[in-house]
């Protein structure tokens, strides 16, 4: 990921690192990684009574579902991702991972996001780049009120629409 200290703000109201293993959770435990980082967002000014906190993967969450919205989108993720992804669908009792692909870095009042895909053969990839940014963008400002900083498209392939079928028929007989 980029280096974003001068885009995200990072750090809490009371001068601590958002990020750091001392920070509490809403339930008092501390924080172990960054999947457990929060966004605080201190809205006193404007008249609340309280503090809204949004857990990063929360964040993830809305981008890689905006994501997979696109038309032309094939998959979310690295190679890597993506073979964990499918031993995920064939294990009993496991589900998609809606992060796949996906990581967030978010501030106090921002959110900055990397979005790993694989194209569909055809698809003219800067148009659906920004189709992504804009979706993703929409889609986090709404639901979360952060204001989105940047959205990083990174196409790590293209599908050919065959490229998954396990029907080939073999050259000889």
């Amino acid at each position: 990921m980029s280096d974003r200290s001068a885009h995200v703000e990072a750090t809490a109201t009371d001068g601590t690192d958002e990020g750091s293993a001392a920070t509490p959770t809403p339930s008092g435990e501390k924080g172990a990684g960054k999947g457990l980082a929060l966004a605080r967002r201190d809205e006193a000014a404007a008249g609340d009574r309280g503090r809204t906190s949004i857990a990063d993967t929360v964040v993830a969450k809305i981008a890689g579902i905006a994501t997979r919205e696109i038309d032309g989108v094939h998959d979310v993720g690295g190679a890597t991702e993506r073979v964990v992804g499918k031993v995920r669908d064939v294990l009993p009792g496991t589900s998609v991972s809606t992060t796949q692909g996906i990581n967030v870095e978010v501030g106090e009042r921002q959110a900055a996001v990397d979005v790993s895909i694989v194209a569909d053969y055809g698809v003219a990839i800067h148009r659906l780049a920004a189709a992504i940014r804009r979706n993703v963008i929409s889609a986090i400002e709404q639901m979360t009120g952060l204001e989105v900083t940047e959205v990083n498209v990174t196409v790590h392939d293209i599908s050919f629409g065959d490229d998954d079928s396990g029907s080939e028929t073999p050259r000889v007989q």
